[in-house]
């Protein structure tokens, strides 16, 4: 499976008999799938079929579906919808009951979507069904079209993820070659150390004793480098895999800025210093593109 974004826009348009329409589909980044159609009127009743098309091809985004239609010929008509009026009215009436407010005008009742419609005065249940599906299928046209272009939104986001997983390797290669964390960077610490203690007449053991441990244990970023190592396989094999991924990964990256945080925490030298700000910088590069992903 290739890796999508969240980002794309798709056109698509349609006639059928007297209408013509122009489906618009504008996708951009959400924490799940959330779809909002703006529909013509009498083609309300169609919105579920769309939720459970887009819903198969889509997990996250924030999606906006818009239907403009245009009627060239034909007399068209006004309709109310009868269960739709006594709803809202049933709702208004228990609204004013409870805060004392004044009725509602007609025309503010009728404004309530799915009241008001306007319909083709003559158009009979089969050309209805016929038009509808007309409809339905180039709004698939479309989706299609929406889902093509986050893949390969989601193409380039993936290679630029990548470029930051190969530098947190790189990064870990350098901090794990660190001229510090050798025996002898350490043994010259230690000696300086003695050195300090010497001149300032006395030579406390017990001391010396506790820096060397501290001294030791600060050198010792095995644990992070390992980590570090596995972060960058899981990153590649998600990679591979494809997909809606953009949760896990997310968590993924959560992991590696733990460990840069550790890693410049256990720091003792400057040069580990600056090696754990890089991993940190690439690693805030990564979440940020991250964030695109499906």
């Amino acid at each position: 499976m290739t890796l999508a974004s969240m980002t794309g826009f798709a056109r698509a348009e349609g006639t059928h008999g007297a209408i013509r329409w122009t489906w618009e589909l504008r996708s951009v980044n959400g924490k799940g799938l959330d779809m909002r159609f703006r529909l013509g009127n009498g083609f309300d009743s169609l919105e579920p079929a769309l939720r459970k098309s887009a819903g198969a091809v889509l997990t996250r985004g924030n999606v906006n579906v818009t239907l403009s239609v245009q009627r060239d010929t034909g007399e068209t008509m006004p309709r109310v919808n009868e269960r739709a009026l006594e709803a809202v009215i049933e709702a208004l009436d228990a609204v004013r009951r409870r805060t004392q407010t004044a009725p509602s005008t007609p025309e503010g009742i009728l404004s309530f979507r799915g009241v008001f419609e306007v319909q083709d005065g003559e158009i009979d249940k089969d050309e209805r069904t016929a038009q509808n599906a007309a409809v339905l299928a180039s709004f698939e046209r479309a989706l299609a079209d929406l889902v093509s272009m986050r893949k390969a939104e989601g193409a380039a986001v993936g290679r630029i993820i990548s470029g930051h997983v190969d530098r947190i390797e790189s990064l870990t290669e350098d901090a794990e070659a660190c001229p510090c964390r050798n025996v002898e960077a350490i043994r010259q610490r230690l000696a300086e150390l003695v050195r300090q203690l010497m001149e300032h007449g006395e030579f406390d053991e017990g001391r010396l004793h506790q820096e060397a441990v501290l001294l030791a244990t600060k050198a010792d970023i095995r644990e992070e480098l390992d980590r570090l190592k596995a972060h960058v396989a899981a990153a590649r094999d998600l990679i591979a895999t494809g997909g809606p991924i953009g949760r896990r990964f997310d968590f993924l990256a959560q992991e590696f800025n733990r460990e840069a945080n550790t890693l410049c925490s256990k720091s003792n030298d400057t040069s580990l210093t600056a090696i754990g700000l890089d991993l940190k910088t690439t690693i805030d590069q990564l979440r940020e593109q991250i964030q695109n992903l499906e």
